[in-house]
């Protein structure tokens, strides 16, 4: 009689492993093998929780009489009616009477589907992988003192075949939770920098148009204004030497408004690339601003900068032309240094000079490091702001991974 009992457990042991294969979520387990159980643990309630990778987290899947703890998200595992067995405190739960049972009600404790569903005789037994407690199995009856220790036995013999299916169902279940979220962030942060680029763009050509219209009509109104000034000086009845301070005064401001023009439609950069259209910069800069400074320029970029998306190139001209105007006008510096590089697939832009510096960059943050900010921050580039490593000038440093035209067309 024994051994007739023994073989008739084994053989539902192998009914429970012959149901396992090739189920694929938790549910579709606990669904399968509910009833191949129940012969050997009758039972009115089956559920199986399922600790997260957190350790702080569970969720649960139930069989036969559903209940909160399935339809709740994951929840606390400090306030789970079997939170001793899941910590490792206990090596198993049994009660005659879980309605009235202290250990599964205490305070913040998620055990009312016991009292609401009457499940008076509960069982509980670890998911074991490799020593770790990865969840529980739970048999519960509406009877009273339904199990005894045999029951206890039998459960742990069943919860050992769950354990590895359920194990590798976690594994899985993370590792595809995790390529979603990884996918979303790659998704929002490619969004984001497509964004980025067609905001820049629009910036970009707004700021040419409002360059064209003051050509066409604010500098050729002085140019007509400068003309009359000049005329007038000449008439007899009037002073010249009192007019010639206006006149150069507004030489001088359309002087400034052919460079804002100039600068609006860089024509070199569009024409000859980011290295040439810089180079042109510093020079001229250097040159009008009658100081006695020294420039250099290092292309060591090897190519990196000829395929570079029109928009991403103009942002990285217009910063690398705003650090060289704030240092000549701001630094008193007697060298200027370009450097443009490439390295694993990142382009670097610095421009250095050996002037006054920035003590605190905070304190003397206005509209031109603002700028260069917001145009880095726009094509999704590093900008840093500080002194040389000798302390002395201010070093300007855009470093952006390298995102050829081809590339970035193919995206948008």
């Amino acid at each position: 009689m024994l051994n007739s009992t023994r073989n008739s457990l084994f053989d539902r042991y192998l009914g429970i492993s012959r149901l396992l294969a090739g189920q694929l979520d938790f549910h579709s387990i606990i669904q399968a093998v509910a009833a191949e159980i129940s012969h050997i643990i009758p039972h009115d309630h089956l559920d199986v929780c399922i600790k997260m990778l957190d350790g702080k987290y569970h969720i649960a899947y139930e069989s036969g009489l559903e209940t909160a703890w399935s339809k709740h998200p994951p929840a606390l595992l400090t306030g789970s009616p079997i939170r001793t067995l899941l910590s490792g405190e206990v090596d198993f739960l049994l009660s005659p009477d879980a309605c009235a049972d202290p250990r599964f009600h205490f305070e913040g404790a998620f055990s009312s589907p016991i009292i609401e569903l009457s499940l008076r005789s509960r069982l509980h037994v670890p998911l074991k992988v490799q020593g770790d407690i990865i969840g529980a199995l739970s048999c519960s009856s509406h009877e009273r003192d339904a199990y005894t220790m045999e029951d206890v036995e039998n459960a742990r013999s069943i919860a050992d075949l769950l354990a590895p299916y359920f194990f590798a169902l976690r594994a899985a279940e993370q590792a595809k939770r995790s390529a979603i979220v990884e996918t979303e962030a790659r998704a929002r942060e490619e969004g984001l920098r497509l964004g980025a680029l067609k905001l820049t763009e629009a910036l970009e050509a707004e700021r040419q148009r409002i360059g064209m219209d003051l050509h066409d009509q604010t500098l050729a109104d002085l140019t007509r204004l400068s003309r009359r000034m000049e005329r007038l000086s000449g008439l007899p009845d009037m002073h010249g030497e009192a007019l010639e301070p206006l006149c150069r005064t507004l030489q001088q401001c359309m002087h400034d408004l052919r460079q804002i023009i100039e600068e609006a439609k860089p024509t070199v950069l569009q024409l000859f690339g980011v290295a040439e259209a810089i180079e042109n910069h510093l020079e001229r800069s250097v040159r009008e601003s009658g100081q006695a400074i020294e420039w250099r320029m290092a292309d060591e970029s090897d190519g990196a900068l000829i395929d570079l998306d029109q928009t991403v190139a103009t942002a990285l001209f217009r910063i690398v032309q705003e650090a060289v105007n704030n240092a000549i006008r701001h630094g008193q510096p007697q060298t200027i240094t370009v450097r443009l590089a490439s390295h694993e697939r990142m382009l670097s832009i610095e421009v250095t000079d050996d002037g006054g510096g920035i003590r605190n960059p905070r304190d003397k943050a206005g509209h031109g490091i603002d700028n260069m900010k917001t145009r880095a921050r726009l094509i999704s580039a590093k900008f840093e702001l500080g002194s040389n490593a000798d302390a002395r000038g201010t070093s300007v440093k855009v470093t952006l991974p390298v995102v050829a035209r081809r590339m970035a067309e193919t995206s948008s």
